[in-house]
């Protein structure tokens, strides 16, 4: 029989063992392949070029994520197929195959199983790109026209990237098996299987993980200046190392521990599976890190996405609060401005004040301006009555400023306390700081105080009096018109300082920002059914090791029913462990991202959490009967 033969004979025999894998490796082929599809298509050049480039850029950084998860999980789960294949490749040395011969029929049994991967991401990808993209589009809040086309630059790039990674494991594979001897080819599968680790030894990295997670979730949460950006990449190392010290010393010193209580050992069925969980643990214990540390950037891109949906949806009501503004030396401008407004358009709200702008060399704070604006605090209380707006800053003493800062997508300074400004040589504490827009999008170019009255007279001759006037309009869509109506201002009184402002409300200038949303959304989906396979194909490749094993448990007299329940528990705890890790770390991974985004997140975290749950409960209820049905409890008797 020939070698191509033989090895398509064991892809049929062995389709079930390989179908999890295909699965898996389709879907990710398939998101890899949409999100190149957005790409080269020009679905979003309508946004404009500045947009679609921004687009383009945070699709390719986000390609090489999904590139960098696709080679770790073919790494991992070709080294499980490997496993499970040797002691069965094995058995063709005593039919007088080399090793290379067996080498060679496990490349073209993998090569198969690639290219049906491949073959089936792709054709999935090519008949849901147009739907992708539409999907895309709509969570975005996009307004665009999704065209049904056919780009073959997507498909020759996905194709490129996952055969490259494929083949490489493919040939590791190869080289492995020509290195391996008959003797480890038959027991590799059982390597390092029953071991009872030492509780000296598990105890100190029990001790040395709790330690290191603990400083992980510390650095995480702690508020702090531009020193917050390295405590946050100091965290994710210390949490990733946590949690893998976690899994391979708290928890099996746990296991151990408690069957040391024979009382409670003993009821249940635990016998069996505790001890059972206990002698795996040191093969299995990374494999669980590994998806707990998944699940926790699962949920962690999703709360990334929705505060970033939540901060550009506020930011774009910020910057329109008021879309026309005036700033000039003039106190009697505004109602010449409200004639000129109301020849095309309705004011809905408006709201004037005087303020005292500063040169920016005359303050020192956090954030560096050009020009700082001074409000007295009475002058600003009746300013935010007049427009409407309640007001939530303090009354500042002397030595004393309130700040009346913009929205940013993010912000390295978390703590605000103990904030300290210079104006004029002179220092002054921040009490307290708002991000209503008393003042709209001037908040945004210009740092605004509130300072009491009395600091606001002395300083009064080292600065320049301008007025503000701020003025909603009803009518958006005469915007335009509007504008140019009020540009006529400047032509009327050319001997006088006036600055507009003019916040267009449909402007795209943000809008490459919503994708962030969406790609976080899919990254949750990725990483959770990664998640959720990895674990499912563990367990399944653990089934057949156990085979021998509870051959001799029925054997013994233990009943199918007494079996069942065991592996159902063993197999709920194994579901349990990393998703609780996970659970866990999420809250101060997710109170983290609270501190840099200003967002309250943690409703999110629990519906991210529970979808993850959900998740794992299916596979968990697939993997119930699948592992029966391999370790020959369900068989004949």
């Amino acid at each position: 029989m020939k070698m191509m033969e033989l090895a398509w004979l064991n892809v049929k025999s062995s389709i079930r063992s390989y179908l999890s894998l295909v699965l898996s490796l389709a879907f990710t082929i398939l998101i890899f392949y949409n999100f190149q599809n957005i790409i080269y298509a020009d679905t979003f050049a309508v946004l404009g070029s500045q947009n679609k480039d921004y687009i383009d850029i945070i699709i390719q950084v986000i390609s090489f994520v999904l590139g960098c998860f696709m080679f770790f999980f073919l790494w991992y789960a070709t080294n499980v197929f490997l496993t499970r294949r040797k002691r069965e490749i094995g058995v063709y040395v005593f039919m007088g195959l080399s090793n290379q011969r067996i080498g060679t029929l496990y490349m073209i049994e993998t090569t198969l199983t690639g290219l049906s991967a491949l073959i089936l991401g792709l054709f999935t990808g090519i008949l849901s790109g147009t739907l992708f993209q539409m999907i895309f589009a709509v969570i975005s809040e996009y307004e665009v026209t999704v065209g049904f086309g056919f780009e073959i630059k997507p498909v020759l790039v996905t194709a490129a990237v996952y055969l490259v990674m494929y083949l490489f494991f493919a040939l590791k594979g190869y080289i492995e098996i020509v290195r391996s001897s008959v003797l480890e080819m038959i027991s590799a599968a059982r390597r390092n299987e029953y071991v009872r680790q030492r509780a000296g030894l598990l105890l100190a990295k029990a001790l040395l993980g709790v330690g290191v997670l603990g400083a992980g979730y510390y650095l995480a949460v702690r508020k702090g200046g531009m020193e917050v950006l390295t405590n946050a990449l100091t965290a994710v190392i210390l949490v990733v190392a946590g949690t893998y010290l976690l899994f391979g010393g708290l928890i099996p010193l746990l296991f151990q521990n408690l069957a040391r209580n024979k009382i409670w050992l003993y009821q249940r069925q635990r016998s069996l599976w505790v001890n059972q969980m206990i002698f795996r643990m040191k093969k299995n214990y990374r494999t669980y890190a590994m998806v707990s540390v998944l699940m926790l950037c699962a949920v962690t891109a999703l709360a990334t996405g929705f505060a970033m949906r939540q901060r550009y949806r506020n930011m774009v009501k910020f910057d329109g609060t008021f879309p026309f503004q005036l700033i000039s030396d003039r106190d009697d401008l505004d109602a010449r401005a409200r004639e000129l407004i109301t020849s095309q358009n309705v004011i809905t709200a408006s709201s004037g004040a005087e303020v005292l702008t500063m040169d920016g060399s005359q303050v020192t704070a956090s954030e560096s301006y050009n020009w700082y604006i001074l409000i007295a605090y009475p002058e600003f209380v009746s300013m935010a009555e007049e427009a409407g707006m309640e007001v939530d800053l303090p009354e500042p003493a002397e030595g004393e400023v309130a700040a009346a800062s913009h929205l940013v997508m993010l912000s390295l300074l978390t703590d605000q306390s103990n904030v300290r400004i210079q104006i004029c040589g002179e220092e002054y504490r921040q009490i307290a700081d708002s991000t209503t827009p008393y003042l709209g999008y001037l908040q945004k170019e210009m740092s605004v105080y509130v300072v009491s009255q009395t600091d606001y007279e002395r300083l009064l001759p080292l600065g320049e009096k301008r007025y503000v006037y701020n003025y909603r309009i009803g009518d958006t869509g005469a915007f335009a018109q509007t504008k140019e109506a009020l540009d006529r201002l400047q032509d009327e009184y050319p001997d006088s300082w006036i600055g507009r402002i003019a916040v267009d409300p449909d402007s795209t200038e943000l809008a490459w920002t919503r994708v962030i949303y969406t790609i976080c959304l899919f990254l949750f989906l990725v990483f959770v059914l990664a998640g959720g396979c990895i674990m499912f194909m563990k367990l399944y490749n653990d089934a057949f090791e156990e085979k021998a094993r509870y051959l001799v448990l029925k054997k013994l007299g233990f009943s199918r029913r007494t079996l069942k329940k065991s592996v159902a528990a063993e197999l709920r705890v194994s579901y349990l462990l990393p998703f609780l890790v996970m659970a866990v770390s999420s809250y101060f991974s997710v109170h983290a991202l609270e501190n840099v985004m200003f967002e309250h997140l943690n409703g999110i975290r629990m519906i991210s959490v529970l979808v993850t749950l959900a998740v794992f409960l299916v596979c968990y209820f697939l993997s119930v009967p699948v592992y029966l049905k391999n370790a020959g409890i369900d068989a004949g008797a």
